[in-house]
């Protein structure tokens, strides 16, 4: 597995890729935003963990640049924990988050469940069926999304929500729930995460994404995927 770490302190750099390493990661390093997206187009790496706050190009920025054409997984590293800058990180891409100072074994639990699920992601489902609800098609066993017969780039998060949600087509699921079961119970974050997550779907799926027709609100209780 390959990781590549990036953050503007250069000694925590040093740490994380030691421990990392430990574990039997190969693990590049970057120092600021624009050598983490040119790196990341000319590596596939497994795993990105990458600082929100750095000169020049932050990580925000890196992130959604990243996005335009990777659906690496990504954990981003944040100094404050107000709950803005979490969903800032979550709009642009990142599937986890850590707040600093962060336990080193906080990090490497985070780490391996993130690649645990991008591993079991990337094997995909023995059925192979491709779930077809109106305009709004999921293949399964290849991860892949399509809005009227386009392909569409979802993250591994946004495909997971998607497909649990196609899979249980009208049942309805509260942010609490959606978190359990498509996050997993070791997931820490924040319930507006899958608010987030499902603003995204709808932008990428839906036709007309401010009156969505399948990935629908029930207002004071959760999401659920409209099967009519």
């Amino acid at each position: 597995m390959k990781i590549l770490v990036v953050d503007d302190e250069r000694l925590l750099v040093k740490g994380i890729k030691f421990n990392l390493e430990n574990e039997g990661y190969a693990v590049d390093a970057a120092y600021n935003g624009e050598d983490a997206v040119t790196m990341a187009r000319l590596t596939p790496y497994d795993l990105i963990i990458l600082d929100l706050m750095m000169p020049g190009k932050d990580g925000l920025q890196a992130a959604q640049e990243i996005r335009s054409f990777s659906t690496v997984p990504i954990i981003m590293l944040t100094a404050r924990s107000e709950r803005s800058d979490k969903l800032m990180g979550f709009e642009s891409g990142a599937d986890d988050y850590i707040t600093k100072p962060f336990d080193v074994l906080e990090l490497k639990a985070r780490v391996r469940a993130l690649l645990r699920r991008a591993s079991m992601a990337a094997n995909g489902s023995e059925s192979g069926s491709v779930l077809q609800r109106g305009h709004i098609a999921i293949d399964e066993e290849r991860r892949a999304a399509y809005r009227a017969g386009e392909a569409v780039e979802l993250t591994m998060k946004e495909f997971d929500l998607i497909l649990f949600l196609m899979k249980n087509p009208g049942k309805v699921y509260s942010r609490e729930v959606l978190l359990d079961l498509v996050w997993g119970y070791e997931y820490q974050g924040d319930t507006r995460t899958v608010d987030v997550h499902i603003r995204r779907l709808r932008e990428k799926l839906e036709l007309d994404p401010a009156n969505p027709k399948y990935i629908v609100t029930k207002w004071g209780v959760g999401y659920y995927f409209n099967e009519k």
